[in-house]
C-alpha cells in the first residue's frame, strides 16, 4: 500500500511498501490493511503508526486531519501539522501534549473573538433602538 501524509507546507511521508496503518478518529483507534474499502474520516490529535512488509514500524504525530483510503491501497492523510518520529513514547508525551495545548489556545482565542463580536453587536443594537431618545425621531 501507499501512505501519503501531507501538511499545507510539505509532503511529510510518501511510502509505497506499507503493510498496515493504524490511526485514530473520534470513534477510536482503527486499522487499515491492503484491500480496505474506500473510507474517509476526520482524525483527532493522535499518533499514526504503520508497518512495512519487513516489520519496520514508523510513527507520525498529527494535529487532527483527514484520512482517506481509495482503491484499497492508497492512504492519504492531510493535516495541519505532522511530526515524524521513531520513538513512540516521546511522540505521545511531548508532541501530543504540545498539539493539545495549541488546540486549547485556538479554542480560547475563538471563544474570546466570539465574545467580542457579540459585545459589539449588543452595542450596535443598543445604539439603533428606536425607543432611544433623540434617535429616529423618537422622544426628544
Amino acid at each position: 500500500m501507499r501512505l501519503l501524509i501531507t501538511t499545507p507546507a510539505s509532503i511529510v511521508i510518501d511510502e509505497r511498501d506499507v503493510a498496515a496503518v493504524r490511526a485514530e478518529d473520534e470513534s477510536g483507534s482503527f486499522g487499515i490493511l491492503d484491500g480496505h474499502a474506500d473510507f474517509l474520516t476526520a482524525l483527532t490529535v493522535s499518533v499514526v503508526s504503520w508497518h512495512h512488509a519487513d516489520d519496520r514500524q514508523r510513527f507520525c504525530a498529527v494535529r487532527r486531519g483527514v484520512l482517506s483510503v481509495s482503491n484499497g491501497n492508497e492512504i492519504a492523510i492531510a493535516t495541519r501539522e505532522a511530526i515524524l518520529g521513531d520513538d513512540l513514547a516521546r511522540l505521545e508525551q511531548v508532541v501530543l501534549s504540545q498539539f493539545r495545548e495549541a488546540l486549547e489556545a485556538e479554542r480560547a482565542s475563538r471563544t474570546e473573538s466570539l465574545r467580542l463580536q457579540m459585545q459589539a453587536m449588543r452595542q450596535i443594537v443598543r445604539y439603533l433602538r428606536p425607543e432611544r431618545p433623540g434617535i429616529f425621531g423618537a422622544g426628544g
